[in-house]
């Protein structure tokens, strides 16, 4: 039996997050942007983004409600979760993406601990690992 990938090897270790605002690598493989509104001060030529997955950011109505309610985290992760729950054709391409390449699902929001991105990239992982889509490459 050949040994394990190492997890940077697997679909879920390529899944990684960062602020839009931090410059562009060629280590961050596909990047994506996964907030529903233009981040303010970037130009789309400065971006060098794969997609703008706006359709997968948290609704306008979870997104104003977790801006008023920002010590609410725990219930926001519980409100988007249910919301990705119903837009598995976006999970299933997203996470599709981290089967042959890095993918950077890329944020504006200046709180690096809470943001919809980190909830979407665990969710991403969790996705692969029930869809038994995690083995690294062969």
């Amino acid at each position: 039996m050949p040994p394990r990938p190492s997890v940077s090897d697997t679909p879920a270790g390529r899944i990684r997050i960062k602020r839009i605002y931090r410059a562009a690598r060629v280590s961050d493989g596909k990047r994506i942007l996964v907030d529903r509104l233009w981040p303010r001060g970037v130009a789309k030529d400065r971006a060098r983004l794969f997609d703008w997955c706006k359709d997968i950011a948290p609704s306008d109505a979870l997104r104003l409600w977790f801006h008023a309610n920002p010590d609410q985290w725990q219930d926001f992760i519980t409100r988007y979760r249910a919301e990705l729950a119903t837009r598995e054709d976006l999970v299933c391409e997203l996470a599709g993406y981290a089967q042959s390449d890095v993918v950077t699902l890329l944020y504006a929001s200046k709180d690096e601990d809470h943001n919809n991105a980190i909830v979407l990239r665990d969710y991403l992982r969790q996705w692969l690992e029930r869809e038994g889509k995690n083995d690294g490459p062969t």
